[in-house]
């Protein structure tokens, strides 16, 4: 079988740093593999659409932001497809058709519908796109075959329904759609990085996020801002690591050779959470530490941007080449489903032949 990525993003604002080690870093290092054959990355505008309905100017404004970000992390138009999600009228169709094989009990067990659910006081004024969203994203991966979706964890009960979606469908109508599998971040850091604040996830919505796109000046803001350990009032004081949000991103990020760059004081990331844990090592001095490896990983792709920015009409022609090809492979897929389902009416030829003969027409 071939091995197929469908990966994506909602275009509600620019990506930050959650979003690139959580999955484009990854991207990027799995589209230059050369293990896949074929790479789908979707800008989710209709998904974004469903709980910001009443302001499409947001989700229209940030489909170049996204762009932007992707080319800038290294996504390559000759390597991945990169679509826009609403101009495929074809994952419409196929989430219609897949809305007959999930209960509403079914969708109102999904932790990731749940949560969201309650981070957006949606209660019981939900709307019912963003209700379906499991769907509509079982939709998007199985109208491009996709064998492989590269997430985060808070995203394994979407995976986890998508595939239930395709074996109830290839139950009920012979083996049509692909079983997708999952695949995770593989720094543990990097599963659910929390905001500056130190809340559980960085987000957009809750302004703790360090951006793709921010200036020097503003990522360095940010890391000597970030939350630490309430308890570590002074140099002296032992410092707790767990919880600390300015370690974990150091978990994430920090590689051996930072230590010889920008602090050989210490041989490792070990003999420096040590020291913090004694005591006599303040949070300043380990901010500005990431703060030099955040702007070290983060200035290339600043500099990519400002060059990709140049030419933004260029970036919609390949926006628009890479929805176009896409579109051609969920045709195909929809042909495919049409057919199972036995509702392809004007191409079967045996069926027109054979009701023709039914009511006596002559051939």
């Amino acid at each position: 079988m071939k091995k197929i990525i469908l990966t994506g993003d909602r275009p509600t604002g620019r990506l930050h740093l959650g979003h690139y080690v959580g999955s484009l870093k990854r991207r990027v290092e799995l589209q230059n593999s050369g293990e896949f054959e074929k790479i789908f990355i979707m800008i989710a505008d209709a998904q974004a659409l469903t709980d910001n309905a009443d302001n499409p100017d947001k989700i229209r404004d940030n489909i170049i932001e996204v762009a932007l970000d992707y080319l800038s992390c290294g996504l390559d138009p000759s390597k991945s497809t990169i679509f826009i999600q609403s101009q495929i009228a074809e994952l419409c169709e196929l989430t219609f058709y897949y809305m007959n094989l999930v209960t509403v009990s079914r969708l109102q067990r999904n932790p990731t519908v749940k949560a969201e659910i309650q981070m957006r006081n949606f209660e019981t004024s939900i709307p019912v796109g963003f209700f379906t969203y499991p769907i509509s994203q079982a939709s998007d991966i199985t109208a491009f075959k996709a064998t492989t979706v590269p997430v985060g964890e808070d995203q394994e009960p979407m995976i986890e329904q998508t595939r239930e979606i395709v074996r109830k469908f290839n139950s009920v109508y012979g083996e049509t759609l692909v079983e997708p599998d999952i695949l995770l971040p593989d720094n543990a850091a990097c599963l659910r990085l929390p905001g500056t604040d130190g809340k559980a996830k960085m987000s957009k919505s809750l302004g703790n996020c360090i951006y793709l796109s921010d200036t020097a000046e503003d990522v360095r803001k940010k890391i000597m801002s970030m939350f630490t350990d309430p308890g570590h009032i002074k140099v002296e004081d032992p410092g707790k690591i767990e919880g600390n949000t300015v370690f974990t991103y150091l978990d994430a990020f920090c590689r051996p050779e930072h230590f010889a760059e920008f602090w050989p004081e210490y041989s490792g990331l070990d003999e420096l959470k040590g020291h913090y844990q004694r005591g006599g090592l303040g949070d300043v001095k380990v901010k500005k530490f990431l703060n030099s490896i955040l702007q070290a990983e983060l200035e290339p792709i600043r500099q990519r941007r400002k060059e990709f920015e140049k030419d933004i009409p260029g970036v919609y022609r390949m926006l628009k080449e890479g929805t176009e090809a896409a579109r051609e492979v969920a045709a195909a897929t929809l042909a495919d489903v049409r057919k199972a389902m036995r509702i392809n009416y004007f191409d079967d030829a045996e069926l027109i032949a054979s009701q023709a003969e039914k009511f006596g027409n002559q051939a």
